[in-house]
């Protein structure tokens, strides 16, 4: 009798393992799938979409804030909690014909629109850097250069 169950556990120990190892080859072949889906997924990606309103860290109810059209990119500086605009630079925007993850331009100055304005920039180039979701550029004002650094609204 003991025999006869020791017999019994030992086949049935062998078939658990020979169903474990067929297992383990589709459970491989499943986890292949998703790999080849998501090299398929990113070949499909849309350039990349930077159009849309930018925003600054609000600094003393004071920020820049940026709209990037198709082919345009406006910045004001806003203070007083949002409730005056002031243009800061009017140029072109180039985007990105490929998905990527980083992306510089340089933007030319549409001076119709910044040679009345106060506060504008009269450089006739602005360079512009989207990096890790940020879009940065340097902005001066009053002797005073900084990187300032916008984020998708």
């Amino acid at each position: 009798m003991k025999k006869k169950l020791v017999v019994l556990l030992l086949a049935a120990t062998m078939s658990l393992s020979v169903v474990a190892c067929g297992g383990e080859k589709e459970s491989a072949k499943k986890a292949e799938a998703p790999k080849t889906e998501t090299a398929k997924e990113e070949e499909k990606k849309e350039p990349t979409d930077l159009t849309g309103t930018w925003k600054s860290e609000d600094n003393n109810g004071s920020w820049q804030e940026a709209t990037i059209t198709d082919s345009t990119i406006e910045i004001n500086w806003v203070s007083d909690n949002g409730d005056t605009k002031s243009l800061y630079w009017a140029g072109s925007y180039d985007a990105p014909t490929e998905y990527v993850e980083e992306y510089s331009w340089t933007s030319n100055n549409d001076h119709e629109k910044t040679d009345m304005a106060l506060l504008a920039s009269g450089d006739d180039t602005k360079d512009f850097t989207f990096k890790d979701g940020v879009i940065s550029y340097e902005a001066s004002a009053m002797g005073t250069t900084t990187t300032v650094k916008l984020e998708k609204q």
